[in-house]
């Protein structure tokens, strides 16, 4: 007589009560990152910039340098991408605001022109206010502030990342040791940590590559049109295309709104047309191929991380986008075999039933 088999015992937590405990902790935890976002931010800028930079250490260490001449040229090439960065920032707002301020009386005259043929084709007082209010002068000189208070934020918190680098950079040399302090038992961890750090830097380099090309045919259709200031225009579509998704959108405007003011309707129709195909093929049909390559993200996780860190960490949340929604998906989803198809989900070709036997098989 055999006896009966006993029954399963219930779970602790009910499946969906553990969601609730995971979302309300992931609320806590996001609102402690929002009110810390001045720290955060730039802490989280300085660990990308040495992640993108780290590869460097490897050939002077191969040929027998010491370890601090490794952490020194890691920071200066950090310095050096991060000065680049802010000279191009700077020199394009700078640009930017006294553009506007050049062609303010062109820039009026325009408008008024514009909001008559608003109440030519019918449209109510209401529509013209409201066209009004956003193609006003004044609006696009308190942009313009609005712009350089967000520069004069971000340069204050340059003095945190530059010291965040320093000694990012030196526990970088020291977490090489890792594996051979600990062993193979931590080799899974570091695995995942290794393909997120060069995920990270295949993006970088995708979207400098994608960024530096659009720059450049941008630029020079907008300087055979005749828009005033076409190298500004070519390193605000190098800087936003750093952005993802929306980027384009932030890089077309400025250039659009001055092609409108000194050459009408037809030169404001064939800068948005150019910028158009441009971009489509390049950002829309081409890049993301290579950026699905490199990271394996999918493209609704893609945008929604842009506006999501945006509102956590502020403007810095834009370009770290894509990083920090890697960080987490590593941190969270990989290493737990119950969140395979949640990562398969995010877009992570990688997370099948069989790559999880492979991992297991590894693990153990």
């Amino acid at each position: 007589m055999t006896r009966a088999a006993q029954p399963a015992p219930p779970p602790a937590i009910s499946p969906s009560l553990r969601v609730l405990l995971v979302l309300a902790a992931s609320v806590v935890v996001l609102a402690g990152v929002y009110f810390a976002r001045s720290l955060i931010g730039p802490l989280a800028l300085a660990i990308v910039l040495v992640v993108i930079c780290e590869p460097i250490r490897r050939p002077l260490e191969r040929r027998g340098w010491p370890r601090w001449a490794g952490t020194t040229a890691v920071i200066l090439l950090a310095y050096l991408v991060l000065a680049i960065m802010g000279v191009l920032l700077w020199v394009a707002g700078v640009q930017f605001a006294g553009l506007v301020s050049d062609y303010l009386d062109q820039l009026r005259g325009s408008l008024d022109d514009f909001l008559a043929w608003l109440q030519s084709v019918g449209l109510d007082q209401q529509a013209t206010d409201a066209a009004a209010s956003v193609l006003d002068p004044k609006a696009l000189l308190g942009l313009v502030g609005s712009i350089g208070g967000t520069v004069i934020g971000v340069v204050t918190a340059l003095f945190f990342v530059v010291s965040y680098i320093i000694f990012t950079a030196a526990d970088a040399a020291r977490y090489r040791d890792a594996e051979r302090v600990f062993g193979a038992g931590r080799r899974p961890v570091l695995a995942r940590i290794g393909r997120l750090n060069t995920g990270v830097r295949r993006y970088y380099v995708v979207n400098a590559s994608f960024g530096a090309i659009v720059a450049i045919i941008d630029g020079l259709a907008l300087w055979a049109l005749g828009v005033p200031a076409p190298i500004v225009w070519a390193v605000l579509a190098f800087v936003t295309n750093f952005i993802p998704n929306i980027g384009f959108v932030l890089g077309l405007i400025p250039p659009a709104v001055l092609a409108f003011v000194v050459g009408g309707w037809p030169l404001f129709l064939a800068v948005i047309a150019i910028y158009c195909v441009v971009n489509v093929v390049l950002q829309v049909l081409v890049q993301p191929k290579f950026v699905s390559d490199a990271v394996d993200l999918s493209l609704t996780l893609s945008f929604f991380s842009v506006v999501f860190w945006t509102f956590v960490i502020g403007p810095l949340g834009a370009i770290l986008s894509i990083p920090l929604t890697l960080f987490v998906r590593t941190l969270v989803l990989e290493g737990d075999p119950g969140s395979l198809w949640l990562r398969w989900l995010s877009g992570d070709r990688t997370a099948t039933p069989a790559s999880a036997a492979r991992e297991s098989l590894s693990d153990s």
